[in-house]
Order: C-alpha cells, then sequence, then structure tokens
C-alpha cells in the first residue's frame, strides 16, 4: 500500500491554526477548572447522543455501540450488531447494543469512531470520492492505496475518527492519484488505469448486490 500526496487547502491551515488557538486557551481553562466536565459536553461513545447535564448524569447508563460503523456496498452498520440499512439517517438513529458508563472525557475515550457523509463521482479518466469531515488533521490522517483497495483514516475536529476500506471496482494508478484536504471536507481523486465507466465504486460481492447497490449510492 502506498500513501497518498494530501493536498492541504489555505482554508484548512486556516481553521487549524484558529482551533489550536482556542484549544490553546481551553487547555489552559480546564487546569483552572481541575477537570470538571462541563454542562453540554457529548457523551464520546459511539451512537450515543446525550449531553452532559449535571451530576445526574455521571449514575445514567450509557447505550452505546461498542463497535465500529461500516459502510460496504451501499449498506451501513455496526461492527459490533451488525443492523443494516441502506439509509444514513436510519442508521445514525439505531439504538446502542452496549450498556456501560458515558465517556465524558477525552482522557479515558482517545478518539471517537464517527460515521461520515460520504458520496463519489466519475469522469472517463477520473474517479473522486468526497468524505464531508470538518477542520480534518493532516498530521493524524492517512489514504493508503494500491491499484485496487483503498484504506482511509481520517482524524478531524480534534478527536473524531472516520475509517474505511474500499474493494475498488476498477484499477486505479497509484502514483497520479492524490488527496486534497479542504476544512469541509475531504477529496479522494484517483486516476483510473483505463479510461472506462466504472459500474460501481465497489467490487460487488456478489452479481445479485450489484443493482441494489447503485441503487443506494448517493
Amino acid at each position: 500500500m502506498t500513501n497518498l500526496e494530501l493536498k492541504i487547502s489555505a482554508s484548512l491551515k486556516q481553521a487549524l491554526d484558529k482551533l489550536k488557538l482556542s484549544s490553546g486557551n481551553e487547555e489552559n481553562k480546564k487546569e483552572e477548572d481541575n477537570d470538571e466536565i462541563k454542562i453540554g459536553t457529548s457523551c464520546k461513545n459511539g451512537g450515543c447522543s446525550k449531553t452532559y447535564r449535571g451530576l445526574e448524569s455521571l449514575e445514567e447508563v450509557c447505550v452505546y455501540h461498542s463497535g465500529v460503523p461500516i459502510f460496504h456496498e451501499g449498506m451501513k452498520y455496526w461492527s459490533c450488531c451488525r443492523r443494516k440499512t441502506s439509509d444514513f439517517n436510519t442508521f445514525l438513529a439505531q439504538e446502542g447494543c452496549t450498556k456501560g458508563k458515558h465517556m465524558w472525557t477525552k482522557k479515558d475515550a482517545g478518539k471517537k469512531v464517527v460515521p461520515c457523509r460520504h458520496d463519489w463521482h466519475q469522469t472517463g479518466g477520473e474517479v473522486t470520492i468526497s468524505v464531508y469531515a470538518k477542520n480534518s488533521v493532516p498530521e493524524l490522517s492517512r489514504v493508503e492505496a494500491n491499484s485496487t483497495l483503498l484504506n482511509v483514516h481520517i482524524v478531524f475536529e480534534g478527536e473524531k475518527e472516520f475509517d474505511q476500506n474500499v474493494k475498488l471496482w476498477g484499477v486505479i494508478d497509484v502514483k497520479r492519484s492524490y488527496v486534497t484536504m479542504t476544512a469541509t471536507k475531504i477529496e479522494i481523486t484517483m486516476r483510473k488505469a483505463e479510461p472506462m465507466q466504472w459500474a460501481s465504486l465497489e467490487l460487488p460481492a456478489a452479481k445479485k448486490q450489484e443493482k441494489q447497490k447503485d441503487d443506494t449510492t448517493d
């Protein structure tokens, strides 16, 4: 696998500089606050949308997904419970399958793996995937590829992670493919090894899924 070249836009550089300034201020404040959890802080567990409302939130049971989000052949599901759907909003609304405690702070949570809306389009010579993730961090993100496989790992908005592995429908020229990172999205531009129309982005596991996949690509 080869790491694709990352091109970073001026808008993203400006946004990250602003975030560094504000996060520096926040770190100072945190030391003063003695690690106090702020009201309105979101739970860091995947699939949990609860926010911190006060001491009662510390006792509340968190219903979350212990696995990671997977997007494959037009279907979207969590690796822990594998309830498959083709609709992104239905996927986001799926209730968690694991019970535990909320994660309010980054120390015990680390990165939060989250789903991102993404789509793709093609021309005669190129295929482009757009991943809608704000303020991605170039130093922590990587996009690897060989002629038929693509691995995407993006860290964005400081603490969120997006992972996706794609078995490509066609063959790409890795040396002429690259990634453009802007403040609002990441665009992965892959040069086709030969100019032809791809039937879909991913190689279908079985023929019968091919039509279903085309129907759900948006």
